[in-house]
């Protein structure tokens, strides 16, 4: 297969893995996703299982299992009522399908997620997709952010952020009506050793906050100046993708110079009130 048939080939199924994110509360059927991809019903499932690595009845209930989890960490709605949104019968059967795909049942994930194993279980052979890259120049303002600074593995940043959302519940620092959300990104956790990998996760503040609290959350600056700007549509998994675009194709061909702030997110909705496939991010990199 040539370069252009195999991309070919790869935007259709790509069309399949967007179709099931956006359709995850609704019946999936084979004959639906192989219109989708423009294959044939007969030969589907073998086409998406080689491309894949994993069948295509498998990758539809991990993704159900995947929201599941964020609704379980971040989130207080019942098991019971997320078993049935996932599309469970029961939540026993719910229990031993979770238990099965990570290693702990819904209710010890949900008191002590072990995000190591949940991560690897989420590496799929060609499951990432590219976006149309549109870059624009803006001029960030100076801003106050409370930030919780995370110091380790990237897998843990998960239970960093329901830290510092334990802090913002406690202080009345809400998302919703007063406080913006950032993450700053230190370093590449594919380049990082993991115990040196560093990340912030910050919420715009507009007053000093008293430090000192239980959480450890400390105020910071991120500082105001040109940067370039990506928005980011979906998993924040693959936000990768935009920032190795920025460093790798546009700055060469830019001709513009870093300045000395690292790379960072502004995150315009969050999980688990927004489904993964909404989730709106924009990339920042900071220049001179």
């Amino acid at each position: 297969m040539n370069g252009t048939r195999a991309t070919a080939y790869a935007q259709r199924l790509g069309k399949v893995f967007d179709y099931i994110d956006e359709h995850l509360a609704e019946e999936l059927s084979v004959e639906r996703l192989s219109q989708v991809a423009n294959f044939s019903k007969f030969h589907f499932h073998r086409q998406f299982s080689q491309y894949a690595g994993i069948s295509v009845a498998r990758y539809i209930q991990l993704m159900r299992l995947k929201r599941a989890s964020y609704r379980l960490a971040f989130g207080d709605t019942r098991i019971i009522d997320i078993a049935l949104e996932a599309g469970f019968e029961n939540p026993e059967s719910f229990s031993r399908a979770f238990k099965s795909a990570f290693g702990q049942t819904p209710s010890q994930f949900r008191k002590r997620p072990a995000w190591k194993p949940w991560h690897e279980r989420y590496q799929f052979p060609n499951r990432e997709r590219t976006q149309i890259m549109e870059v624009n120049i803006v001029d960030f303002p100076q801003t106050s952010v409370a930030a919780l600074e995370h110091h380790g593995p990237s897998e843990g940043v998960n239970d960093s952020a329901k830290l510092f959302i334990e802090w913002r519940k406690t202080s009345g620092h809400s998302p919703v009506k007063t406080s913006e959300t950032f993450g700053v990104a230190y370093d590449d956790p594919d380049t990082t050793p993991p115990e040196d990998f560093r990340f912030d996760i910050c919420g715009s503040i507009t007053a000093a906050i008293p430090e000192g609290n239980p959480q450890g959350v400390v105020n910071k600056l991120i500082p105001g100046g040109r940067c370039a700007v990506v928005r980011h549509f979906g998993s924040h998994q693959r936000i990768g993708e935009v920032a190795y675009f920025l460093y790798r194709d546009w700055l060469p061909e830019s001709g513009e110079e870093l300045r000395d702030f690292p790379l960072f997110f502004c995150y315009r909705n969050l999980m688990p009130e927004t489904p993964e496939h909404e989730l709106v991010t924009d990339v920042y990199l900071p220049l001179k």
